[in-house]
């Protein structure tokens, strides 16, 4: 059986301002050719299907279009929420969706969704965990000792009746300890989110969502697919991907990556303004840094006629490392609740910062509101 494992879709996602739609549609095209010309049986979906809790119209019905048309070329689909996905919305019609062959986590309630699937080779059990939060798992297994997402992850995994001597396949979204982080990812302070990665040992192939760079982790069969689309310039340098998964009897399962191209690549380019000028015109997404000791006065201006979609513009050299970023104090759409509360009391009080003790007392009450279920 051929399954094709995607991840942190983050649909309705910006970049300075600018909607990634165009691109993510884009995306998603070329992923539903991937699946058609490779034959995948399955499509799994990891998780953070959105950027929002609260998704605009146009994201939703994007992801209405991709899902139908994968299960309209008979394809099972498997969906979990992520930490950016409100588990109520993504299991809406749940129960309806099945008879189309698109199974979505339903709203946890103190055990892993299964979906048992077969081929010649006998069952496969698919394990579905969406995004856990210590809180959540107290509620429903009162009698552990949960304090981390470690401690929670374990205790749904103890508690659901795997059979190892089936062939088992986990999606997940998770921080697994010893992966490679970029800049558009939310984590825990303090690495309150770790996780082991032996707690997944029972599972032939553990299909991972939350970390954007494709990668292994440990083992080739418990992998990140990433996300499809680089969402930072700390992306710039990921060779983005989906991954197929061939799985045959127990313990065969072979793993491969299929490259996807986007429609506007993100890159970082640095140089003397006469040879950045000489450069191919590209309407990619740019950060762009002019290394020249005197820089025109409109440098911006004039690399924005080769560069229309420049998003960053730096200047090093000698005299300065200023970063010249049109918005240097960030995008709201990329702060954490407690930044953008910072940046309103600035507001409020003269531009004067929150004091270290009050900064720890909203983050710890942001924290409670996001585990209050």
């Amino acid at each position: 059986m051929r399954f094709l494992h995607l991840a942190d879709l983050h649909l309705g996602k910006q970049m300075n301002d600018l909607t990634l739609l165009e691109d993510q549609e884009w995306i998603l095209r070329a992923i539903l050719k991937i699946a058609k010309d490779e034959r995948a049986d399955s499509v799994m979906i990891a998780g953070d299907v959105y950027q929002r809790s609260s998704p605009q119209a146009e994201a939703m019905a994007l992801f209405d279009r991709f899902v139908s048309a994968l299960a309209g070329q008979g394809m099972r689909v498997f969906v979990i929420s992520g930490n950016h996905d409100s588990a109520a919305r993504i299991s809406y019609f749940a129960p309806l969706l099945k008879a189309s062959g698109v199974y979505v986590t339903e709203a946890f309630e103190g055990r892993l969704q299964n979906v048992t699937v077969r081929d010649e080779m006998g069952e496969i059990v698919i394990w579905m965990m969406p995004f856990l939060r210590p809180s959540q798992v107290r509620r429903y297994l009162p009698d552990a000792k949960i304090e981390t997402c470690q401690d929670a992850v374990e205790a749904v995994l103890q508690s659901a009746p795997v059979d190892v001597k089936k062939r088992n396949v986990l999606i997940c979204h998770q921080f697994i300890t010893g992966s490679e982080t970029s800049d558009s990812e939310e984590l825990a302070v303090g690495g309150l989110d770790n996780i082991d990665a032996a707690v997944f040992d029972a599972f032939d192939y553990v299909a991972l969502g939350h970390i954007h760079k494709p990668q292994k982790v440990r083992r080739d069969t418990l992998r990140y697919a990433g996300s499809p689309l680089k969402y930072s310039f700390s992306e710039a340098n990921h060779k983005k991907s989906v991954t197929l998964v061939d799985m045959g009897a127990k313990g065969d399962v072979r793993v491969r990556t299929v490259p996807l191209t986007p429609l506007h690549d993100v890159r970082c380019l640095e140089g003397m303004m006469d040879e950045l000028m000489r450069m191919d015109y590209s309407e990619d997404y740019l950060w762009i840094t002019v290394k020249d000791e005197l820089v025109p006065p409109d440098a911006r201006v004039t690399l924005s006629t080769r560069f229309p979609n420049m998003m960053k513009f730096s200047i090093a050299n000698s005299h300065t490392n200023t970063d010249l970023d049109v918005d240097p104090r960030g995008r709201m759409e990329e702060k954490t609740l407690p930044e953008l509360f910072s940046d309103f009391y600035s507001l409020k009080n003269s531009g004067r910062e929150m004091s270290e003790t009050h900064r720890k007392v909203i983050e710890k009450l942001f924290r409670e509101m996001e585990e209050t279920p």
